[in-house]
Formats: structure tokens, C-alpha cells, sequence
């Protein structure tokens, strides 16, 4: 939302908004953009009133705006109005890896000097969660959520994965599965992951993966603290190598993706190369927030159990000492309806505390709630509120990680947690 405001505001719209945690939106303040706390008259100033399905639709500002006849547009649809206004768009889509993915092809197209915009669902250290330099290439991150990705035409789609979540809006995975190849099926290209049967009758798909036979291969990986470099195989012969800067096996599928991706709109195999190695990194992705007691802290987005599979494997790479882990889950329904595969993930961690939900846009329910899932987890604690995270990392040192996983207000917990221990630390 944020992103789409700030691309507003470039058009030279008077652009407004409100938000619960306006106090971090410093950057659109920035450049112009007044935000609430969502409690004022504001919206009335307004000519129309975008929302995202966070929102709750009997929010108070959206009843106001409605009884004053206000236009009002799902954020979905305004990004797709957004999408008319370029010659290409490049649309990533998947259960996990979008943001990532969306960084590098900005990355990417940035390297090789083409006029293009990219609107991020994360902060990209290279270019926040949006930038513009053009009008030719537009590259966005396509929601599943509530079925969004489905407002958009694409010229080329992504699709990383087909993996099961916010199955509270589809009813089931099949229905999830035919949706991405209905995405799939609407864009004049579709990179997806070699193998995935869901868009077997799809024509002209670019498909990416480890195994031979996948247009777009990874080969020879190599690994050191974490990190991996490998030779990329364009239909079945080397294209070039690749090192990349961000620790993490998914990577290499993520950046697979990008270069197929890029490669199809045209960009040379020099700068896809170029473009994937400079790649610096998204916020809240395997993020060293800073260290304590010769302890790193770490935190990371992962809130699926494949993400947390990922991470944790990753985390173990990169811990010489212990590997400490607070998960936060995200919404009730998703723990809830993948309840048995975060079981299984988190039995694997042997120092786990698991913080009480985020509920985001849901309301409590007690079979899909963190106290729960705790119970269900052999030697994991719950923990409810900083204090008790705060207790469970009083051990940690030198050579150990603590690792903050969870797509809530887990991550400002750590960081505010991390600064009044080095601050504590400093004043002894």
C-alpha cells in the first residue's frame, strides 16, 4: 500500500492515508503524504479511498467514506490500474520468495540500465519497497491473498510456488492450484518451478529447477558459511556463474527465477549475472539485526512451514555455537489449517519459544492460537509477552544465534528487544 501511495504521489496526485502504525511511515511523510492512525475525518478529503484486505470492511473510516459516496477500490484493483500505465509488466507470484524474487529483478533491470518501476512487498536494501525509473518494465509482486494475483494480465508471470496457504480463502488446495494456473494461463509467458503437474497444459511456460530437463538450471552448487554460488544452465548448456552475496538454498531458486524472468523480457545474460551478484538483500530476510554477548540476532520473514524449514536450515549453516528460535505465528487460520506441518518443522528445534499470534486482520481462535501449537511442540515454551523472549535468550553468547521468525510485530520486538540489551550492556 505504501508502495502504490508513493507511486501516486509521483504522478503529482495529492495522495493521503491512514494507518494504525503511521509512526513508521517517515518515508512517505517524506515525500508529502499525510498518515493518520486511522481515526480521523480525513478520508472525507479525499476523492477516493483505496483499501487493503487487511482492512476489516466494517472499519470506521470505510463507513464513513461510504456514506459519503465515496469511490472506494480494493488495493488489488488499483495496482492493476497501476500495471496500464507501463508497456511490460512482470508479475511474481508464489507462496514464498516474492519479495526476494522482485528484488532481484530490480536488481536486474537496474544493471542493464532499462526504464523501469518496481513495487516491492518488503524493503529491498538497494531500493525500498519501490522505485521508478521508467515507464517500459513494470515488475510487482501479485498477492494470492483473496485471490488478487487474479486482477492482473501480465506479460510475463512468475510463479515460485504452489504451495498451500491462506487456504481460509480458497477452501482447499486444488482450488489455490487452479488459480495459479488460471495466472498462469493469462500471461503471454509463465516462468514456473520444473515438475509442478499445475500448469502441465500450459503453453509456452519457462520452467526453472534443479533437475535436468528444466529450461532454467542450477549446477555445481557450492556452499560456504551458508552462501551459495553455482553454474547456471540455460537449456541444458552453461550459461555463466553465479555468487551470490544473501546465505540461503532458496536463493538459488529465487535468483533461477529472476534470470528466467529477465531473460524472457529481453535482458542480456551479462547483466542478469551482474544484476543477481550485486543483489544486496531484502529486510527481514535472514537480516542480522546486530549481536550481544558475542550472540547474532537474526530475524527473518519465514511464517510457512516450508519458509521455516528454509530458514532454520540456513540458520543452522551460519550458528557455530547454539541456534536459539522465537517463532511468532501469522493469523489463526494459517496455523490452524497447516497446524500438523508447523508441528513437524518446530519439533525438529531444540531451543524454541513460540510467541503468542499475531492475528493481523483475524479473531482469536483457540485451535489455531500459538499457545496451542506450543503445547503440541516437545520442548518448546510460550512465551506472551517481551519479557519471557527476554528470559529465554538470557543464555545466549558467544558463537550462538537467535533467530526471530514470523511475518508479525516479532521483528520490532527483537529489534527493540536487541537495543535495550546493548543499551543495558553499555550502561554497566
Amino acid at each position: 500500500m505504501s508502495a502504490l501511495a508513493g507511486y501516486l504521489r509521483s504522478l503529482k496526485k495529492r495522495v493521503g492515508g491512514s494507518d494504525i502504525n503511521a509512526a513508521s511511515l517517515s518515508k512517505l511523510k517524506s515525500l508529502g503524504i499525510f498518515v493518520t492512525n486511522g481515526n480521523g475525518r480525513d478520508i472525507l478529503g479525499y476523492d477516493a479511498v483505496v483499501y487493503t484486505d487487511a482492512v476489516s470492511r466494517d472499519n470506521a473510516e470505510l463507513r464513513l467514506a461510504r456514506a459519503a459516496g465515496k469511490p472506494i477500490i480494493p488495493r488489488g484493483k488499483l495496482l492493476a490500474e497501476v500495471c496500464k500505465k507501463f508497456k511490460r509488466v512482470i508479475a511474481v507470484s508464489g507462496c514464498h520468495g516474492k519479495t526476494t524474487c522482485t528484488s532481484m529483478l530490480a536488481s536486474v533491470f537496474s544493471s542493464a540500465g532499462r526504464a523501469f518501476a518496481a513495487h516491492i512487498g518488503g524493503n529491498s536494501v538497494q531500493f525500498g519497497n519501490f522505485c521508478n525509473f521508467g515507464n517500459d518494465f513494470f515488475i510487482t509482486e501479485a498477492c494470492e491473498y483473496k485471490k488478487n494475483f487474479l486482477s492482473l494480465h501480465p506479460d510475463t508471470a512468475v510463479i515460485l510456488s504452489t504451495d498451500a496457504d491462506h487456504l481460509e480463502c480458497y477452501g482447499g488446495a486444488e482450488e489455490l492450484k487452479k488459480c495459479y494456473s488460471k495466472f498462469a494461463a493469462r500471461a503471454q509467458k509463465a516462468v514456473v518451478p520444473f515438475g509442478d503437474d499445475v500448469f502441465r497444459d500450459i503453453e509456452g511456460t519457462v520452467t526453472f529447477g534443479y533437475a535436468k530437463g528444466a529450461d532454467w538450471q542450477a549446477c555445481e552448487l557450492r556452499e560456504f558459511r551458508g552462501v551459495y554460488s553455482f553454474t547456471l544452465y540455460f537449456c541444458g548448456a552453461p550459461a555463466f556463474d553465479v555468487k551470490l552475496k544473501q546465505p540461503g538454498a532458496h536463493n538459488v531458486l529465487n535468483a533461477l527465477a529472476a534470470a528466467a524472468a529477465a531473460a524472457t523480457e529481453g535482458i542480456e545474460f551479462a547483466h542478469i549475472k551482474r544484476g543477481l551478484e550485486e543483489f544486496e538483500g531484502v529486510e527481514r530476510r535472514m537480516q542480522l539485526l546486530g549481536s550481544y554477548r558475542g550472540a547474532r540476532y537474526v530475524a527473518d520473514y519465514a511464517h510457512h512451514p516450508a519458509e521455516i524449514a528454509a530458514a532454520l536450515k540456513t540458520a543452522e549453516r551460519i550458528t557455530e555455537g547454539r541456534l536459539f528460535v522465537v517463532f511468532q505465528p501469522h493469523t489463526y487460520s494459517r496455523t490452524k489449517n497447516l497446524y500438523a506441518q508447523f508441528v513437524s518443522v518446530l519439533s525438529g528445534v531444540r531451543r524454541l519459544l513460540i510467541y503468542r499470534t499475531f492475528a493481523a486482520r483475524e479473531y482469536f481462535d483457540g485451535e489455531g492460537c500459538a499457545l496451542t501449537l506450543s503445547q503440541s511442540v516437545k520442548r518448546s515454551r510460550y512465551g506472551d509477552c517481551p519479557g519471557d523472549i527476554l528470559n529465554f535468550v538470557s543464555s545466549a553468547g558467544e558463537g550462538d544465534t537467535v533467530l526471530f521468525l514470523g511475518a508479525g510485530d516479532i521483528y520490532f520486538i527483537a529489534k527493540t528487544l536487541l537495543c535495550a540489551l546493548e543499551k543495558s550492556n553499555a550502561e554497566r
